[in-house]
């Protein structure tokens, strides 16, 4: 019977500490979104539309796995980020868009930036993203 008792009461506790480790999760990958988005917003627009851009143009994607973060005890909470990027259709035909001197005469950039990070949480995956407008 005491037997019984305790393996009913360990499955309650486990019960207790699935949802924790859930909402430890979505903050951990929140955080690395803030990362991302803050790393989009600084870089300089040589840097957004080089050849070694993080973000390459649209329909080229870049993907890398990151760390996103620890659980307590050290385990590590792992997923995948792509980012890509989409030029304005007004931009110049140099910077991706379809514009003119007629309809863009101060040559005015506008990129999006997007990135998108895909992690497993009890054998489901879920995908978060962020978009960043940028103009120059």
């Amino acid at each position: 019977m005491l037997s019984i008792l305790g393996l009913i009461l360990l499955k309650l506790s486990l019960n207790v500490t699935a949802p924790r480790q859930w909402t430890l999760q979505q903050s951990v990958t929140d955080a690395y979104l803030t990362f991302e988005k803050a790393t989009a917003q600084r870089a300089t627009f040589e840097d957004l539309s080089g050849p070694d851009s993080l973000w390459p143009l649209n329909p080229q994607v870049s993907t890398s796995v990151v760390e996103l973060g620890k659980l307590p005890g050290g385990q590590p909470i792992n997923g995948s980020v792509t980012r890509t990027r989409f030029a304005d259709t007004n931009n110049l035909p140099l910077k991706g868009g379809a514009g003119t001197l007629a309809t863009n005469p101060s040559a005015m950039e506008v990129w999006r930036l997007q990135s998108v990070i895909r992690y497993t949480v009890g054998g489901r995956t879920y995908l978060k993203s962020r978009t960043v407008v940028r103009s120059q």
